[in-house]
């Protein structure tokens, strides 16, 4: 066992654990944020997605010992009341059917939004590739991008 600070959600939290323990089972069990999911345990379908400085990673395939310094944010530290555009829109267009690989989905998608303010059909396929909705939800969630980014637009006027 190693003593490990990380920084997540914008707070810095001590914690011990093996080397090779997958971030995600720091997140769950440890910390209890209990928003990013385990789906299948090979980085695969994305359901466990989080940002290491902003870049979407596969926290269950990402041992604690490669976390480092960087930032780490979960679902629960998008934004601070629930409202971020992509959770708004989530809502207003009832996007999830059961919900299960949702917070992966936008996780993925809040990356995306920050490179490109307007993205296409295209761009969102290309971004959200590999995430993997059991559902079949991928029409509601491009819809839910798109509104998002109108939303974030408005909110920078």
């Amino acid at each position: 066992m190693s003593q490990y600070t990380i920084n997540i959600n914008g707070t810095a939290k001590n914690l011990e654990a093996a080397a090779d323990t997958p971030l995600l089972w720091v997140l769950r069990d440890q910390l209890k944020l209990v928003g990013t999911k385990f789906g299948c345990g090979i980085g695969q379908c994305g359901a466990c997605t989080v940002h290491l400085d902003g870049v979407p990673t596969r926290s269950c395939v990402t041992p604690i010992s490669e976390v480092g310094s960087r930032e780490v944010t979960t679902i629960e530290g998008l934004s601070k009341h629930g409202d971020h555009p992509l959770q708004q829109a989530w809502q207003e267009l009832d996007v999830p059917q059961c919900g299960y690989c949702q917070a992966g989905q936008i996780m993925t998608a809040a990356a995306l939004l920050k490179k490109s303010h307007k993205p296409t059909d295209q761009e969102i396929d290309a971004a959200l590739d590999g995430n993997l909705c059991r559902c079949g939800t991928y029409l509601r969630i491009r819809a839910g991008i798109h509104r998002a980014a109108e939303l974030a637009a408005q909110e920078a006027v």
